[in-house]
């Protein structure tokens, strides 16, 4: 049975013109990929200068995805209220300032201060991906929404290679002692080296907040097409409430494929660098430039994924994906010497396609619900605050051993490829 309201979501002017408005879009993509990717070199670094143990290192996932489950649905408001091209100039300004504010808190070495940095960096994110993920879907026409969004998704995959690359040649200083042997420096010898060590951060996230600067410049000035809600009868549009979007089962589903998904995610790229150098057994530097390889896969398999979209349903692929993944974990647990490194490899190709295809796939039919939706699905990302902590957790209780914690993404890819087989699919009412 159909909803008795809908509305049509289209292009004010048409579908003309929206190249150069959907380049700029793209552009986002790629700066929230950039700072999520750096926090796979971040927490080695951190937990390195700031002395930490696993869980502890892991809050800096906890505070940027925090964010996200914190801003999703006040930035829902915020689109609802002020429309796509002011959300996305505030979640720009948002991004910078917590950008900025590595440069003190590398200055006094205060991890909260890093911690609240990143947690303003994901206000930022929250805003500018409840934005843009909609944005991109819709810019066109509506059959071919799924492949636009994976094809502006792989300039995320873009930025998975070029941030580790960046973030090893520039915060990585390939210098590590031991606990024993830092306790029997001198503390002048040994607070300089920490200090030298949370130094290294400044200057990457100092240029970053500038970039950030500029782009917000340039949409301040470049006009984007305006995005229209038409309603196709005369019937009454019913208010649309907190929960009440949930009504479409098929994007409850999502929500929890997507809080699974980006918690497997996060967990595989977050002790990427550890995992290599104990189940590989590379140095520091080897291990985060392999982390730059992990992002080039996870680019190429967005592309190869896009393409094959084109021969295939997004839940059937999917599928496939979420399948091999699970397949690829349990290897990274069971394997050793460079098989790990390959299978790390491997779930950054197969993943790739998984949050945008899972993000079209639930806001398929919803019309009028298309922007409380995307809040959901974006508040979603908090499992990327809680499943590193936990497998951090798990990796400190094992003795360190950062293999098993990865049964954890394990576990994520099995619920991923229950929804591309069954939860996907929408319930009409």
């Amino acid at each position: 049975m159909e909803l008795g309201t809908k509305k049509n979501i289209t292009l004010a002017n048409g579908s003309k013109g929206y190249l150069f408005p959907f380049i700029l879009i793209v552009s986002l993509f790629f700066l929230w990929g950039m700072a999520h990717n750096l926090n796979g070199v971040l927490i080695p670094h951190l937990k390195k200068a700031c002395q930490l143990d696993n869980s502890q290192s892991a809050l800096v996932d906890t505070s940027i995805f925090l964010a996200y489950f914190i801003m999703a649905l006040p930035a829902g408001y915020l689109l609802r209220r002020w429309g796509y091209k002011l959300s996305i100039i505030l979640g720009l300004i948002a991004f910078s300032i917590g950008a900025f504010l590595f440069i003190p808190a590398a200055d006094h070495r205060m991890y909260e201060l890093f911690l609240l940095a990143l947690f303003i960096i994901g206000c930022g994110l929250a805003v500018l991906e409840t934005a843009a993920n909609p944005y991109a879907a819709i810019l066109g026409k509506p059959e071919a929404a799924t492949h636009r969004l994976n094809l502006a998704a792989s300039f995320n995959g873009l930025a998975a290679m070029v941030a580790p690359i960046l973030g090893t040649t520039f915060i990585l200083s390939g210098k590590s002692f031991s606990e024993s042997e830092l306790n029997a420096m001198a503390e002048v010898e040994r607070t300089a080296y920490l200090m030298e060590e949370a130094s290294t951060v400044k200057a990457p996230y100092l240029v970053l907040g500038l970039i950030l600067l500029l782009v917000a410049v340039v949409f301040i000035f470049v006009k984007l097409p305006e995005i229209k809600e038409e309603e196709t009868n005369s019937e009454e549009v019913t208010k649309i409430g907190l929960f009440s979007v949930l009504r479409h089962k098929h994007l409850a589903f999502a929500v929890i494929a997507q809080f699974f998904y980006v918690g497997a995610q996060v967990c595989v790229t977050s002790f990427f660098i550890r995992m290599a150098q104990q189940g590989a057994g590379v140095d520091e530097k080897t291990a985060g430039y392999y982390l730059g390889v992990y992002g080039l896969l996870f680019m190429a398999g967005r592309f190869v994924g896009t393409f094959l979209l084109r021969y295939t349903t997004a839940n059937r692929l999917l599928a496939l994906y979420a399948f091999v993944c699970a397949v690829l974990a349990g290897v990274a647990v069971l394997g050793s010497g460079m098989v790990v490194l390959y299978a790390l490899g491997g779930l950054g190709f197969f993943m790739s396609i998984m949050f945008p295809t899972i993000f079209s796939l639930g806001i398929v039919g919803l019309g009028k619900d298309t922007k409380q939706a995307s809040s959901w699905l974006i508040m979603a990302i908090v499992g990327g605050a809680i499943f590193p902590y936990i497998t951090g957790g798990i990796i400190d209780i094992a003795g360190d051993n950062t293999q098993f914690g990865y049964v954890v993404p394990f576990v994520c890819y099995l619920i991923i490829l229950w929804f591309a087989q069954k939860g996907y699919k929408p319930v009409r009412l």
